[in-house]
């Protein structure tokens, strides 16, 4: 860890931050009051902190203010650490929380190196990460609207007995669904024009990922996990755009631990004891690789459209694809020939699948560092 002249904690605020110091080897840190969460004030402190233009070190707890403050204090040519607020060491017997304390024990916490980082976006990436996160938000509200006209339907006895719901034959029948008053018919409705309308945002999402993929300068990675089964456009670039190149793990236990796929444990003296997974780190990645599991519970087979997003990648990245489906498929039928719930098979398979998503990323990094080279 680099050792600055001083080590500043910021407790941030919508509108304000609470600024400690610490200085350079042993002292209890100093609280130098508040200030206004802007950037004017902000570039203000940063030069009444290094007034002869020392190095400081600066350090906030990662949350809703996002990386702006991150990003003023590194163009200014200081160092800014964004801390995870899961990892700071805390005693249990300290109840007793204000925003001056909360200063204090990071600059002091600092200084000490006790402090975990975050990894930080870069602007195109982060817009990027808003953009899947949109797509992702507009499919839960799709989702909650369904819900509600399917239970808006069923409390009056209207029941489908199609085969598959919100399929353009469904859509038909809803346009058939009359009711006698003429109330409830206005709600019906608003709630199949809701359904539509979120359906549409969803979609123009979509074609906005496919048409910023070509400008982006991870479109190799996300065009290589698509050679893996399970993985199209949004689940490839939803795995890229939160966890950017994976060039900061070193080995696929990292990236596992990382996304909480692997198990608790609370083990002491002789006894062990572990429980279920973790659920740490980017709950986004997560999700959607218990969603791209559920496809290996086929038997392994290269199917044209699965062939097809291959082919536009190298042949290293293909036989990776290819192991990984003959591994997970076989783990998918071994797990539940063990009487596994279902659930728990697509999570020990998210898991596996870590480590062929880490193995297909080196690989194409290795690929453009022997371009650069030649």
């Amino acid at each position: 860890m680099l050792q600055y002249s001083k080590f500043v904690g910021l407790d941030v605020h919508k509108e304000s931050i609470a600024v400690a110091v610490a200085e350079h080897g042993t002292g209890e840190p100093v609280f130098r009051g508040e200030i206004p969460n802007t950037t004017v004030a902000l570039k203000k402190l940063i030069g009444k902190l290094s007034p002869r233009g020392e190095v400081v070190g600066f350090c906030y707890e990662a949350g809703p203010c996002g990386y702006t403050i991150y990003r003023n204090i590194v163009n200014s040519g200081h160092d800014c650490v964004v801390v995870a607020p899961s990892l700071i060491p805390k005693k249990p017997g300290d109840r007793v929380k204000t925003d001056r304390r909360d200063c204090v024990s990071l600059a002091r916490q600092f200084r000490s190196g006790d402090l975990t980082a975050v990894w930080v976006p870069s602007e195109d990436q982060e817009a990027i990460r808003d953009l899947t996160r949109a797509r992702e938000d507009m499919k839960a509200l799709e989702r909650h609207s369904r819900q509600r006209l399917g239970a808006f339907l069923l409390r009056n006895g209207r029941l489908y007995s199609g085969r598959s719901k919100w399929t353009q034959a469904h859509f038909r029948w809803l346009e058939t669904v009359k009711f006698e008053a003429p109330v409830q018919q206005i709600v019906f409705q608003e709630y199949v024009d809701t359904v539509k309308r979120c359906q549409d945002r969803v979609v123009r999402l979509e074609r906005e990922m496919a048409a910023a993929l070509g400008s982006w300068c991870l479109a190799p990675l996300v065009k290589a996990l698509m050679a893996l089964r399970g993985f199209r456009l949004v689940a490839a670039m939803t795995v890229v755009a939160e966890l950017g190149s994976l060039a900061r793990f070193d080995s696929p236990r990292q990236l596992m631990a990382y996304l909480g796929l692997v198990p608790s444990e609370y083990s002491s003296g002789p006894k062990t004891r572990r429980g279920q997974i973790t659920k740490t780190g980017n709950g986004h990645v997560r999700r959607i690789l218990v969603e791209c599991a559920w496809n290996y519970r086929f038997p392994a087979r290269m199917t044209a459209d699965i062939q097809r997003r291959a082919e536009k990648t190298s042949h290293e990245v293909q036989t990776i694809a290819w192991e990984a489906q003959k591994r997970l498929c076989k783990r998918y039928r071994h797990l539940t020939r063990q009487g596994k719930l279902t659930v728990q098979v697509c999570t020990a398979v998210a898991r596996e699948l870590c480590a062929f998503i880490w193995a297909i990323v080196r690989q194409v990094m290795r690929e453009q560092l022997a371009n650069v080279a030649v």
